[in-house]
């Protein structure tokens, strides 16, 4: 009797808990994704890869595909590079960003290579940035740029002591609108 009674108290204390808990502001998302809209569209045109081993650099075409999903509340990416002779170059990405209203900051989840992982992004006053870990003591920045139809980014290897290493730039234009993700749902009727 004593269990049903405990799990009973903990079942209502859950209960009343999650009832007080305020729904995310919707309207605060979407003008907090705002910020990010420029990305909104497809992108195409260079970028160079520094190969580990001392390689010669890659160059590759690239390609991003950005939208919004959720009515606006989040914005997905695909990022996609080609050799130069159009044949699949090995890099395909996909990110999800959102933004935290409560906290006035955005969160991305990325996924690419097989691996995921979770990271702060920051709008900047001409794009964003965004970090990820490289090791012990390492990291890489990522630094975005969009004026007007150009993105530029630069991804830097930074390690505790040494100077920053570039081990990637893009240079897209911006080649049009698209209807990804939010165009082409199925529809309830066949």
């Amino acid at each position: 009797m004593m269990r049903f009674a405990c799990a009973a108290a903990l079942a209502a204390v859950s209960v009343s808990a999650s009832a007080q808990v305020q729904a995310p502001d919707a309207g605060a998302q979407k003008a907090g994704m705002e910020k990010l809209a420029a990305l909104d569209g497809e992108w195409r045109g260079h970028a160079t890869v520094l190969q580990s081993g001392g390689g010669a650099p890659l160059s590759l075409v690239h390609t991003e595909r950005v939208g919004t999903m959720l009515d606006g509340t989040i914005r997905i990416i695909e990022g996609r590079s080609y050799k130069p002779d159009g044949s699949a170059g090995g890099f395909n990405a996909f990110a999800i960003i959102s933004y935290d209203a409560a906290r006035s900051s955005y969160a991305m989840q990325s996924y690419a290579g097989g691996r995921a992982g979770s990271f702060t992004l920051v709008a900047t006053a001409t794009g964003f940035e965004w970090t990820m870990p490289a090791g012990p003591a390492a990291h890489i920045r990522h630094v975005a740029t969009l004026s007007g139809k150009h993105w530029h980014e630069d991804s830097l290897y930074e390690a505790e002591g040494k100077s920053p290493v570039k081990v990637f730039t893009m240079d897209l234009d911006r080649i049009g609108d698209n209807a990804w993700p939010g165009a082409g749902a199925v529809t309830p009727n066949p």
